[in-house]
């Protein structure tokens, strides 16, 4: 009878604990992994927060990157994007511009059952993102 009642309880303990969908956070950074069905190079990390105000920003990977947002439910786009222009690796450099290209097309938003932000262009491959810690 004990282990019945144990049961139940962390049954009744686990539907309580239902986690609530996951939502798009302004002011936190995410991490691209995965870049137009590519992995991120592992010395190269792009990022994008999207803050308060309306301006999106990053790291391109070489470059700092800016732009303004504008998100509604799932939808999300991105205006004109302006970055710094520093020069890297040809490999890096490559990586930016098929990241900076894959914001630009950017229209949708969700998680996927990974917990991975996926931005979604009109076509094709997701933009595929981690929150970063800390």
């Amino acid at each position: 009878m004990n282990k019945v009642f144990a049961l139940g309880l962390l049954s009744a303990g686990l539907l309580g604990c239902a986690s609530e969908p996951l939502q798009l956070e302004s002011e936190r950074t995410y991490q691209a992994e995965w870049i137009n069905g590519k992995p991120r190079l592992h010395h190269s990390h792009p990022t994008l927060t999207l803050g308060d105000d309306g301006r999106a920003y990053g790291s391109a990977g070489c470059n700092h990157w800016f732009a303004a947002y504008t998100r509604e439910a799932d939808k999300l786009s991105f205006a004109q994007i302006g970055s710094t222009r520093k020069m890297c690796a040809p490999a890096v450099m490559e990586q930016e511009q098929r990241f900076l290209e894959a914001l630009g097309s950017v229209q949708r938003w969700d998680f996927s059952p990974q917990d991975e932000l996926r931005l979604w262009p009109a076509q094709g491959k997701p933009l595929r993102l981690q929150p970063e810690e800390g």
